[in-house]
């Protein structure tokens, strides 16, 4: 069993980023198993998901004349604009049933905001507007963030960037993730995530 003072952050492991879902993952169904097998050897874990609104910013279909994964300049930034996904109390925004962690502690729901996307479990996309995560993380006397889930170039990168920020050591589980890989954006991952002293492992780094 891990430290007391290590949680492992499960992200958004939800049915529309499955292989098959409104925002497919290639091969994201296949972290399920490995993050079971993970969790069981923490005694602090803590999920997250996506939950917008039909309305929400990021959207595609809410922006007349847009296809999925464009760009548009919004107040806070460059925003991708995504596939219609993990609408909140749809079949699609739910856990992958597959997911077997009974004793997760929290879910932090990210992306309930209208106006603003939110890919990091700390931060909105605006980069100021918190969920709460890293308070809680420390009042539980959390020291090191263990990061697994979908997708890694994207909510899973952000994540352990802003845990790093916060001033957690972090290890992101390579072969717990999956990524989109959208024009290039996984080798950019990377190269962010090593610059900010986020630790690059394997699950069986764990298990040994």
């Amino acid at each position: 069993m891990r430290n007391a003072d290590e949680v492992l952050l499960v992200i958004d492991v939800q049915n529309d980023f499955m292989p098959d879902g409104a925002l497919g993952v290639a091969h994201g169904d296949e972290v399920v198993p490995v993050i079971n097998r993970l969790a069981r050897g923490f005694s602090h874990v803590v999920l997250t998901q996506d939950w917008h609104p039909a309305s929400h910013v990021s959207f595609a279909a809410n922006h007349p004349g847009r296809k999925p994964f464009e760009m548009l300049t919004l107040p806070y930034g460059e925003q991708v604009l995504w596939p219609t996904h993990c609408v909140q109390n749809t079949a699609g925004a739910a856990l992958h049933a597959g997911l077997d962690i009974p004793h997760a502690r929290a879910v932090i729901r990210k992306g309930h905001h209208v106006q603003v996307d939110s890919y990091s479990a700390f931060l909105e996309a605006d980069r100021k507007t918190p969920t709460g995560l890293a308070g809680y993380l420390r009042e539980t006397g959390v020291r090191r963030v263990w990061c697994c889930g979908l997708a890694t170039d994207y909510c899973v990168a952000w994540s352990a960037l802003d845990a790093r920020t916060a001033g957690f050591e972090v290890a992101l589980i390579e072969d717990a993730t999956r990524a989109i890989d959208l024009n290039g954006s996984l080798a950019a991952a990377w190269r962010d995530l090593l610059a900010a002293g986020v630790e690059r492992v394997q699950a069986a780094d764990l298990e040994a």
